[in-house]
Order: structure tokens, then sequence, then C-alpha cells
């Protein structure tokens, strides 16, 4: 039955939301690959003043459709010393997932000026200890590497003819950096869901459906 309900959502590419990790959470453990061929781990960002981690691939329209405005964004956090890392965490090996190769990968962020390190999560576990549900999705850590902000980039999405200005993010990032508390309400952020290996797929995903 278990592996009938996998290969059943993996059949169908759904549009799902964040799973909302509980604010203070700690940063989980990474060390992953980047398409310059480096490794980045959660301790190089030790000296910034908080840190934000992106759950994002090249072939979903939900991040397509965010792409500007996220090089905007992320270079103005960089000069802010606010680091920032995307990570795909999509089962390329799957043929209709091809485009979120590592070669593909190099491809995008070339096309796109991606200044940020750019990695892969190869056995998707980084993806999972976050608890990352779909592209994009977004958390936002304080310099204490615990968790402030999760959720959405702002209200836009494609079809729905909102400006995508960043709004969400954005507020969250100036309180960070006024020492305010979390901005409150946090809206989850939807994308597609992430493309699981067959069969190793994660509780929270499979409960999507009950």
């Amino acid at each position: 039955m278990f592996l009938i309900k996998s290969l059943l959502l993996l059949i169908i590419d759904m549009d799902v939301q964040s799973t909302m990790l509980s604010l203070g959470t700690k940063m989980p453990n990474f060390s992953l690959l980047g398409i310059d061929e480096k490794k980045y781990t959660n301790n190089d960002y030790l000296n910034k003043k908080g840190i934000l981690v992106m759950f994002i691939c090249n072939h979903c329209p939900f991040v397509k459709h965010v792409n500007e405005e996220l090089v905007n964004l992320t270079n103005e956090l960089m000069e802010k010393n606010i680091g920032v890392i995307g990570i795909n965490s999509n089962d390329s090996t799957q043929e209709k997932y091809a485009e979120d190769s590592l070669e593909k990968m190099k491809e995008y962020a070339s096309e796109l000026n991606y200044k940020f390190p750019y990695v892969v999560d190869p056995d998707q576990s980084v993806a999972k200890n976050f608890t990352a549900q779909c592209t994009p999705d977004f958390f936002l850590f304080g310099d204490n590497q615990e968790l402030f902000y999760r959720g959405q980039l702002d209200s836009s999405r494609p079809g729905n003819d909102i400006p995508v200005t960043g709004e969400s993010l954005r507020i969250a990032v100036d309180s960070l950096l006024e020492n305010s508390d979390p901005p409150n309400p946090q809206l989850p952020s939807m994308g597609c869901n992430i493309k699981w290996k067959i069969g190793e797929e994660p509780e929270y995903f499979l409960n999507i459906k009950g």
C-alpha cells in the first residue's frame, strides 16, 4: 500500500505548501557540493548576520516566476552580510526531471547570474531534515542559526497577477537585522513538490493526501 501511494503521488506533479517548520529550530547540518565543485556547509555561515536557505530547482514554473526577484534580493542580502544558499533536492535521475541535473544547474545559474552558491542534495537528506516540501521553499535563520522565518517570498503566484516584490521575505530580513521579533503571521510558500526518489518519500509528503 505504501509503494502504491508513493507511485500515485509521484505520477502527479502537485502544487504543495511549506510544512512551516517551528520557529527557533536550529539549522540542520549540511555539507553539499556546489556547481563550482566546492563543498558548502552550515559552518561556513557562522560569521554571518543570518542565512537564507532556499530550496529551488530549474524546471518548476513557481521558481521561474520569481527568479528575477530572487537574483535581486539575494544580491542585496549578501551585501548586508546575510549568507544565501540555493539547494536543488530534486531527483534528476528520473527522466522527466532531467532538467534538474547538475550540468543543467550550471547552465541555469550562468544564464540567471546567480551569485549565491547553488548546490545539489543528491540523497535528499538535507531537504528532509529541513522538512522542505516545495520549490521554492524559504528558510531564514538568524546569526545564532535558529529559524526566524519560513514560508513565502511574497503573495505572487503564476497567473494571479500580483507583482513579484519579495515583500514577505524582505519584511522578515528587515526584522532580523533590526533585532525585532519574527514577523507574524508567516504564510507558507507554494510551489511544485520536491521530486522525491520513488519509495523514499518523507512521511510529511505522503501525508499530504491523508
